[in-house]
C-alpha cells in the first residue's frame, strides 16, 4: 500500500490536455488518478474524450444505453452526483463517464449560453466535498475544440503529457496560446502547473535530447518522474483496467504512483508566474 499523501486545502482541479493524439494523455489521466487514490486521497476522472477509453480503463462500462454520463451533465440534464459511478479499481476513485453521445455535444454546445462554461457551472462543490474529492482530473479529446475549452475553463491546472519522440513540442505552442487566450478572456486562474514526460526509452540518445528540451522549455513544471515506454501500459486498458490494477509491479506501475506522489507533494495553491502560461 503506498503512502499517504496530504490533503490540498481545497480540491484540485486539473485538465489534462494536448491536442496531439498517441501522447499518453488518457493513460497519464487515469494512471495518475489511480495513483492518488492508492495514496488515500478522493480523486473524480471527468471524461470528456467522446471514444471513452478513460471510461473503459477505469472498469466503467459507457457502453450501457441506462448509464449517466458526461454529455448529459453538460446538457444540464442530470447532477454530478447523479454522472458519478465509482471504479471497481478504488473504491476512492470515482469516474463521470463519456458515451458516444458527446461527439455531438461540440455541435450542440455550439447554440447554447454560456457554451464554453457548461461544464464549470456542472462541477458542484457540494458535491464534491460530501464525495471526499481531494482531484478531479479531467481527460481532454485530443483538439482544442469547444469540450478542451469547457476543460480549461472548468480548471485551475493544466497538465500537459508530452511524448519523448520527434517532433514532441510541435503544437504545444498552439496550446500555450489556447491557455493564454482562456486566461484572458474565460478563467483567470488557469495555469499550466505540470509537464510530464511520457514514453520515455532510455535505450535512445534522442529521449534524452527531447527531455533536456522540455525541461529547458518548462523548467520545474517538469516532474522529476518520467513514464516510460511499456506494453504493458498500453495492454491494460483492453482489460478495463489502469496499469496501476493491471500489473502492479511493473515498471510503468511504479512510475505513475511516483508522478501521483510528485503532484501531489507539489504546491499547488498560488499560480506561479513565470511567462509560459
Amino acid at each position: 500500500m503506498a503512502g499517504r499523501l496530504p490533503r490540498p486545502v481545497e480540491p484540485r482541479i486539473i485538465t489534462v490536455a494536448n491536442q496531439k493524439g498517441g501522447v499518453g494523455k488518457t493513460t497519464t489521466s487515469v494512471n495518475i488518478a489511480a495513483a492518488l487514490a492508492l495514496h488515500g486521497l478522493g480523486v473524480l476522472v471527468i471524461d470528456l474524450d467522446p471514444q471513452g477509453n478513460a471510461s473503459t480503463a477505469l472498469g466503467i462500462d459507457h457502453r450501457d444505453p441506462e448509464i449517466s454520463s458526461v454529455y448529459e451533465l453538460l446538457l444540464g440534464e442530470i447532477t454530478l452526483a447523479e454522472a458519478m459511478q465509482r471504479s471497481p479499481a478504488h473504491e476512492r476513485l470515482f469516474c463521470v463517464p463519456a458515451t458516444l453521445d458527446l461527439a455531438g455535444a461540440e455541435i450542440e454546445l455550439v447554440s447554447m449560453v454560456a457554451r464554453e462554461t457548461r461544464l464549470r457551472n456542472a462541477i458542484d462543490l457540494e458535491t464534491i466535498r460530501a464525495h471526499d474529492i481531494d482531484y478531479v482530473i479531467i481527460d481532454c479529446p485530443p483538439s482544442l475544440g469547444l469540450l478542451t475549452v469547457n476543460a480549461m475553463v472548468a480548471a485551475r491546472e493544466v497538465l500537459i503529457p508530452i511524448q519523448c519522440e520527434y517532433y514532441a513540442l510541435e503544437g504545444v505552442g498552439q496550446l500555450l496560446s489556447n491557455i493564454e487566450l482562456v486566461q484572458a478572456h474565460l478563467n483567470k486562474d488557469l495555469w499550466v502547473s505540470t509537464v510530464l514526460l511520457t514514453m520515455y526509452d532510455g535505450r535512445t540518445k534522442l529521449a534524452d535530447q527531447v527531455a533536456d528540451e522540455v525541461r529547458r522549455h518548462f523548467g520545474d513544471k517538469v516532474l522529476t518522474t518520467v513514464i516510460p515506454r511499456s506494453v504493458k501500459v498500453s495492454e491494460a486498458p483492453g482489460f478495463g483496467m489502469t496499469i496501476i490494477e493491471y500489473d502492479p509491479g511493473s515498471r510503468g506501475a511504479m512510475s505513475y504512483l511516483d508522478a501521483g506522489r510528485e503532484l501531489g507533494m507539489r504546491a499547488s495553491a498560488t499560480r506561479q508566474e513565470d511567462g509560459t502560461a
